[in-house]
């Protein structure tokens, strides 16, 4: 079964460009974007959505390599560098060499690190809750999955 393309732009005849700004992809996804980072912040302000998704993640998955964590969390090397530099200053994770491969560094969690993240997983339901609160449930759960589509 073939689908048909979607059609963001009126390219019919008579119309100039026919480009909405307003109803394409990138600008809806941005705005979107603005909001949840608005409610973010609202929630944790101590810490970016970059940082919070770094601790979380080592919660989730132990200690690791600076870059699959930056895999892990869809940072670049130079980006999840920077995070886990702001946040061994914090105090909230270590670097250390890898047993096998001295040009490796593990990053884990410090006690500090563990507490902090942990506090802040019930905000983080908090958060999602309240970016999704103009959906339905499955209008939420739709969006989810086309974003893990598309992502």
């Amino acid at each position: 079964m073939s689908r048909a393309p979607l059609k963001l732009v009126d390219t019919s005849p008579g119309k100039e460009s026919g480009y909405r700004l307003d109803s394409q992809v990138g600008f809806l996804l941005r705005k979107a974007n603005q909001r949840h980072l608005s409610i973010f912040a609202q929630h944790i302000a101590d810490l970016t959505p970059p940082q919070f998704a770094a601790l979380a993640k080592l919660a989730e998955a132990g200690d690791t390599s600076q870059n699959q964590l930056g895999q892990m969390v869809a940072m670049d090397a130079a980006t999840i560098k920077g995070v886990i530099d702001r946040l061994k200053t914090r105090g909230l994770v270590a670097l250390t060499e890898h047993g096998s491969d001295r040009r490796r560094l593990v990053v884990s969690l410090t006690p500090a690190g563990r507490a902090t993240i942990e506090t802040l997983l019930t905000e983080a339901g908090a958060i999602t809750a309240e970016t999704l609160a103009p959906l339905t449930a499955r209008e939420a759960a739709t969006l989810a999955r086309l974003l893990g589509k598309i992502g």
